[in-house]
């Protein structure tokens, strides 16, 4: 090989020393889009403000700080078994068929190794520096999330995302017992906040990506429904979800900061969802439709809901 031949291989990335490092590095991005961190993102938002309700304040940033990490090694282990098991079915989506399991970037053993690692550390974490009922609901979680929504239920009932979603839910339950160590009825409340939140949330995904399950063989509400019923479902968890959050306002002896948000962004999602419905039963479908414009407005909505909690036990009239 001459002197410029090993330059060009060099700069080209097919020999040379920097090969191996960008190779760690494309391993390492692979391994962090097992733990899927944009949900993990939006699972987080929601213990943060949950502690500082519990605590009428802040807690120690040590027991933040320690609670956050926990919950995202609980739910990139429970994703990295959720792809594990699922990359039959991404393999067979255009939206998922760029995951590390399916492309080869990581190995099925790799994964499910990944996986169970990342439960047993993170329970041993919460367990260890948080308290052991932040460990077990941790554990819960993982458990509804890998076996009770991926193993059982989503391949079998077009209700998956309902009763499988009660994982989605545990963060609250967390960072409640994180700072009480015990779960109340205000932490209740916000676990059916999310609950009946999941829905209005996920089916104009499912929605926009029928085509993707229906070959998948994923029964999605919005694949063996029709849309008026999906939307009449909507519409009802919707007002489930805004009901729950008005009951935090007595039983937990929110401010005016909370009640304004339940209130005004609840009336705004609220309307969002029966626009839905309403194009639905004109019979407008595609971009006239626009069933991602209910989704995008079901994350402002849980944000703003949330960040309303954690402000709210610092400000008084």
């Amino acid at each position: 090989m001459t002197a410029t031949q090993g330059a060009s291989l060099r700069s080209t990335g097919q020999g040379g020393e920097g090969t191996p490092q960008r190779s760690v590095r494309s391993v390492i991005r692979s391994y962090v889009a097992l733990t899927k961190p944009r949900i993990i993102e939006l699972l987080l938002i929601t213990t943060i403000p949950t502690m500082f309700l519990a605590a009428g304040g802040f807690p120690s940033l040590w027991l933040i700080l320690a609670t956050m990490i926990g919950g995202y090694l609980a739910a990139g282990g429970a994703n990295a078994l959720n792809m594990y098991l699922e990359r039959d079915i991404d393999a067979k989506m255009k939206r998922t068929r760029n995951r590390p399991l399916v492309t080869g970037a990581i190995s099925p053993r790799a994964g499910l190794t990944f996986g169970i690692v990342l439960s047993i550390v993170s329970a041993l974490w919460l367990g260890l520096l948080v308290n052991w009922m932040s460990a077990a609901l941790a554990v819960g979680a993982i458990l509804l999330y890998v076996v009770f929504y991926t193993m059982i239920l989503k391949r079998r009932t077009s209700q998956n995302i309902v009763w499988g979603g009660v994982a989605g839910c545990m963060p609250v339950l967390i960072g409640w017992s994180a700072v009480t160590g015990t779960v109340s009825w205000t932490a209740v409340l916000l676990f059916l906040v999310i609950f009946f939140w999941t829905p209005p949330h996920y089916w104009p995904l499912a929605e926009k990506f029928s085509a993707d399950y229906a070959n998948a063989g994923v029964p999605m509400l919005p694949v063996v429904a029709s849309r008026g019923s999906v939307a009449g479902q909507m519409i009802m968890h919707t007002a489930l979800m805004i009901a729950a959050s008005l009951a935090i306002i007595p039983l937990g002896h929110t401010g005016w900061v909370y009640g304004a948000a339940a209130v005004g962004a609840g009336a705004w999602f609220g309307f969002l969802v029966i626009r839905y419905a309403v194009r639905v039963r004109r019979g407008l479908s595609g971009k006239e439709l626009a069933p991602m414009t209910v989704f995008h407005g079901s994350i402002t909505y849980l944000t703003v809901l949330f960040v309303a909690l954690a402000i709210d036990p610092f400000v008084t009239l």
